[in-house]
């Protein structure tokens, strides 16, 4: 009976400070005094650092949204708006992160926070970056954020990680160019699967999809060519020749597509020699 007791006070102490402290909180929010929400928004910050408090962030961020336009300019407004933008950041609202963390650097750019604020900026673009197959405007946003810090920082804390995200970010425009290209061809759209392969290879020359993006080009070609009409025949059977000599000068006997590119070729020999 005693510890039934004991653990109902403490339930209904821990309720009762909670309560103090949620009334404390609105209190402080609704006053005009500035020192306080600023003392009351870096506790809850530094708590929710510690604690890893999505809550806290968010009541943090309250209390930031009504004082960082107050302290713009004053001492307090370097810290106040790097830890504003972090809070964003901390809470995974990208967008809003990203540009919070570049405004600080147009602002402070002799910040010790500086370099931490463009790789973060940047990385919050990353993050926000979609799906291969949706618009890719926010990866080629993130790729332009990343490189600015690169370039900035070339002997930076965060360059190692810059480089792993642009690496990634680039394979997956890579695969969206690809995917589109062999999308025209298994829809037998097979002159537009030529153009779109022939600016893949160019536009991606070391890209882990070239090999096919070769191959797919040639079958392509070959398909084509197969199903002209006679007068057409001959000189695509030629171009899908010379998209087959491309491919073995890059990928000799052994590699992925040898052996279907090889039957293809053989057929297409033998309908050039009715020419």
């Amino acid at each position: 009976m005693f510890l039934q007791r004991m653990k109902k006070g403490l339930l209904l102490l821990g309720v009762f400070l909670m309560l103090a402290s949620c009334s404390e909180y609105q209190k402080v929010l609704k006053s005009d005094d500035a020192g306080k929400k600023y003392a009351l928004a870096e506790e809850l910050y530094n708590q929710a650092i510690v604690e890893n408090s999505k809550p806290k962030f968010r009541k943090a961020l309250r209390v930031f949204e009504q004082i960082v336009p107050q302290y713009r300019g004053k001492p307090q407004g370097e810290k106040l708006t790097f830890l504003f933008a972090d809070t964003y950041y901390q809470l995974g609202d990208n967008q809003i992160a990203g540009y919070q963390f570049e405004r600080f650097v147009a602002s402070y750019p002799k910040s010790d926070k500086a370099e931490e604020a463009a790789f973060k900026s940047a990385k919050s673009y990353f993050a926000d970056s979609p799906r291969f197959d949706l618009d890719q405007a926010e990866t080629v946003k993130a790729i332009e954020e990343l490189q600015k810090y690169i370039d900035k920082y070339p002997n930076g804390e965060f360059l190692d990680q810059a480089n792993e995200y642009v690496a990634e970010l680039r394979i997956k425009l890579e695969k969206k160019a690809y995917e589109i290209a062999k999308q025209y061809h298994h829809t037998e759209n097979y002159k537009s699967a030529i153009v779109a392969f022939n600016n893949f290879i160019t536009e991606y020359p070391g890209s882990p999809f070239r090999e096919a993006a070769f191959y797919f080009r040639f079958d392509s070609a070959y398909e084509l060519a197969i199903n002209s009409y006679e007068v057409l025949m001959q000189e695509r059977l030629n171009t899908a020749k010379g998209f087959y000599t491309n491919y073995n000068k890059y990928y000799p006997e052994g590699s992925v597509y040898y052996e279907q590119i090889q039957a293809n070729y053989q057929d297409l020999e033998s309908k050039l020699q009715n020419f």
